[in-house]
């Protein structure tokens, strides 16, 4: 049996991880947690890093003279990335990748653990359990920005829970 674990392709791997789950650690909701917030954490890495592959590729074609035509003048949003040299430059990156993940890792995990709390509690999933998930998730990602006033704090709580909810609606129909 320990050849077959050595002949194993990676494809093999991923596929064995939908049977049973990335993780065990005793209570389906920690797995459930655990399992979402690793995987958000990881499309919201590669989501950092792609945006700022572009970022750089969209400096690296910029006029000879400096000055970037980005249709309505492009914000950086890491300064940190034109450092004088590439540790800098990593550095920042490497910071910035890290956030976004744990944010998207944190929203998914804390959505996750939130439907499945609540189907639990009330017996039922249903849209309910959806629009109050997204609702709180909505919110809780509102208060990790630097300046999260109440009313942002209210718009991204409405905004999480329209979202899950259609979300809810919709599964099964396309």
């Amino acid at each position: 049996m320990s050849s077959n674990l050595e002949t194993r392709s990676l494809m093999d791997e991923l596929r064995s991880f939908e049977k049973g789950g990335f993780f065990d650690l005793g209570h389906p909701l920690l797995n459930r947690i655990a399992e979402s917030f690793v995987k958000a954490a990881g499309i919201g890495a590669v989501q950092a890093v792609s945006r700022e592959a572009y970022f750089t590729a969209i400096e690296a074609c910029a006029e000879p003279n400096g000055v970037q035509d980005l249709g309505g003048g492009k914000k950086h949003r890491l300064p940190g990335l034109r450092g004088e040299t590439s540790q800098k430059s990593l550095e920042a990156m490497v910071k910035s990748t890290g956030k976004e993940a744990i944010q998207w890792g944190l929203a998914a995990g804390m959505y996750s653990g939130l439907t499945y709390g609540l189907r639990e509690a009330r017996g039922a999933h249903d849209w309910k359990n959806s629009a109050v998930a997204g609702a709180v998730t909505g919110a809780a990602l509102a208060l990790t920005t630097e300046d999260a006033s109440h009313e942002q704090i209210v718009q991204c709580a409405i905004t999480g829970a329209a979202l899950s909810t259609a979300a809810n609606l919709l599964t099964g129909i396309f």
